[in-house]
Formats: structure tokens, C-alpha cells, sequence
């Protein structure tokens, strides 16, 4: 049985998590960490380092925030516990220093992307990448999410730039964003350009387009309820406890 921490316990997508792991036959919840400290079934601590004195997990999974991720992964992989992190905004040098904290044995394991259409997407959009001189990415997410543009967004950019034999666009860019409307371009990540749009209504959806003379291709991922990670997020913890260092990408789980 795989003991799991939830940090983000009180959050939409910790409580999913802790349902999902709830209703597994090869895992428990034994605590959450939320500073909020939300009434639960299972014990509920303020920080890691709390949690890690008060109970003994094998996997600590992490949907928290920006500023908070970077703390609550050194404390847990300094202990030797593996981490699965669906909390974006750390950059790979990061997530590298945080991995080398770990005693070897000790996984790290990000996924910019749970849900297992958001991964053949991105590898979908690598494989088109070589093929057009042109790419854009656009990402509308809920109101409330906390870092633009997503990691989904920022990786599948980077995918497409390594994919390519060029770094930088061909079509118009910045320099014809007329005054005051600096930024209608988007964010060139890699030299490709991705666009955020932060609206009530949406969860989580990604478009990539590539063009080239006289045609265009789109591919598309929606999600629209967080059940949609839950598969992943299993994976994820399942898999880490084979593992160790650092590794990017639920694809690497997907065989």
C-alpha cells in the first residue's frame, strides 16, 4: 500500500486527488498539508516539515502554489521522499536543484500536464513541428489560475522549437504591435508565440496551429472537469517508487 501526502489538501484539485487515491485498492491518503487546515478524515498539517514529523508517507503530491512548491519539495525530497508536482511555474534549472537535495533512490517527478490527451497533444504538435514554419500556441484557462502562460503552454513551446531547424518566426512579430497594445503578439518562448486567455468558464484548453503556404493544421486539447488529471496524477504516484532524480513529463509513465 502507497502511504501519499496531499500538500493542497483543501484545494479543488488536492480534494479530487485525495478522492481519487481514496477510492484506489494500492493507495491511501495518511495526511494532508494545507495551511487553511480544512476539517478532513485524515490527519491535516500546516507544512511539510510538520507532516513528515507527524507521519510517515512514501509520496508526496503537490498542487499548490507558485510560491509555495519550491519550499514544500525541498523539505519533503531532503527527506528522501518522492514527489509528484503538478504545481507549475519552477523553471527545469529549479527543479534540478531541487532534485540533487534528494538522497539517491528519491524521485522528483513534473508533469506540466496530467491529463493523458494534454501529453499526445504536446507529442502530436512535436511531431508536426519539423513539417511548418509556423507555430503559435493558444491557452485559455479558469480566472482564478495563478501563473501565465501555463507550463502545458511553455513546454509544448519548447518541444516545438527543438522539434525545428529555426528558433524565430517568419511571420510578423512584436515590432508591429502598435502603441498601447503592446503584448497583442503574445510571449515568444523559443520563438514561438503563446498567447494566455484567463475567463470563468474554462478549466483547461490548449490550441496549437501551425501554417504553412495554403494550409493551416490545429490540434486541440479540452478538459473540462479535473477528473480528467486524476488517471495521470495515479500514474504518477504508482510509478515514482521505481524511480529517482529528476523526470519531465508524464509521457515517460505512458507505455
Amino acid at each position: 500500500m502507497i502511504k501519499v501526502a496531499v500538500s493542497g489538501c483543501g484545494g479543488r484539485m488536492g480534494s479530487k486527488i485525495c478522492e481519487a487515491v481514496g477510492k484506489a485498492d494500492d493507495m491511501e491518503v495518511v495526511c494532508g498539508i494545507d495551511p487553511a487546515t480544512p476539517k478532513e478524515e485524515f490527519p491535516v498539517f500546516a507544512s511539510v516539515d510538520e507532516a513528515i514529523a507527524g507521519v510517515k508517507f512514501d509520496v508526496m503530491v503537490d498542487f499548490t502554489q507558485p510560491s509555495a512548491v519550491a519550499g514544500n519539495l525541498k523539505s519533503a525530497l531532503s527527506a528522501g521522499i518522492d514527489c509528484v508536482v503538478g504545481t507549475t511555474g519552477l523553471s527545469h534549472e529549479t527543479l534540478e536543484g531541487l532534485a540533487a537535495l534528494a538522497p539517491k533512490g528519491t524521485c522528483l517527478f513534473y508533469a506540466p500536464n496530467f491529463t493523458t490527451g494534454a501529453v499526445l497533444m504536446m507529442q502530436f504538435a512535436k511531431a508536426a513541428a519539423p513539417f511548418f514554419p509556423e507555430a503559435e500556441v493558444i491557452e485559455f484557462h479558469h480566472a482564478n489560475k495563478k501563473d501565465a502562460p501555463s507550463g502545458t503552454a511553455v513546454t509544448t513551446a519548447h518541444l516545438i522549437a527543438d522539434a525545428r531547424d529555426h528558433r524565430e518566426s517568419g511571420a510578423p512579430g512584436k515590432e508591429t504591435e502598435i502603441a498601447g497594445a503592446e503584448g497583442a503578439r503574445g510571449a515568444l518562448i523559443d520563438g514561438v508565440p503563446v498567447h494566455s486567455v484567463r475567463s470563468m468558464g474554462f478549466v483547461a484548453t490548449q490550441e496549437v496551429i501551425f501554417g504553412s503556404m495554403g494550409q493551416t493544421l490545429t490540434i486541440k486539447h479540452d478538459s473540462w472537469d479535473r477528473e480528467s488529471y486524476m488517471p495521470g496524477v495515479l500514474l504518477g504516484i504508482r510509478s515514482v517508487g521505481n524511480e529517482e532524480g529528476l523526470i519531465v513529463g508524464l509521457e515517460n509513465f505512458m507505455k
